[in-house]
């Protein structure tokens, strides 16, 4: 090949069920450590407004639960990659078409779990301003909850494009 000794070689030489394995692995990875950042933010400011107006502590754990959907995308998507697995024969596991299952799935497991990452991290700041803000003026509960929301759909959004990635991953039949 015309690759000798590059990059592109080594890609190329990479099995593509590595691949796979690795964008399963950071679509739920990186989503789970997405909620627990969003979870740390949000209860820190939870407990401390709690301190002032106890009342913020039960409607405001919703925040906390936007957060934890967070990390249950990143399982979901997990689980319909694994799904997309399929056994080839050894003779065309570096075919074209198997290359471009592990990468799509590589792929869709970055977008999932960055787009968590985000997420998670834009829920986190926004329940934790929710808090922080109910126990000043609960007028405001309703308000910010609804960006809240709003910051939500940027996880969903990321799950939306990595099933679509997803289902470029086709692996080569074995009558071939």
């Amino acid at each position: 090949m015309a690759y000798s000794g590059s990059w592109a070689q080594a890609m190329v030489r990479i099995s593509p069920y590595n691949f796979a394995a690795i964008g399963i692995a950071i679509s739920i990875g990186v989503s789970v450590l997405g909620a627990a950042w969003g979870i740390y933010i949000t209860g820190s400011s939870l407990i401390g407004a709690a301190i002032k107006a106890p009342r913020i502590t039960s409607k405001n754990l919703i925040s906390v639960i936007f957060c934890e959907a967070v990390a249950i995308y990143g399982v979901i998507v997990a689980i319909i990659l694994q799904t997309k697995l399929e056994s080839v024969p050894s003779s065309q596991i570096y075919a074209a078409e198997s290359l471009r299952a592990g990468y799509a799935i590589f792929a869709s497991g970055i977008i999932v779990g960055f787009a968590n990452l985000v997420c998670g991290l834009c829920v986190g700041v926004i329940g934790s301003s929710c808090a922080l803000s109910d126990a000043q003026n609960s007028t405001l509960f309703v308000k910010i909850l609804v960006i809240e929301i709003f910051g939500s759909a940027l996880g969903l959004f990321g799950v939306i494009v990595g099933i679509i990635m997803s289902a470029q991953a086709t692996w080569p039949t074995n009558a071939a």
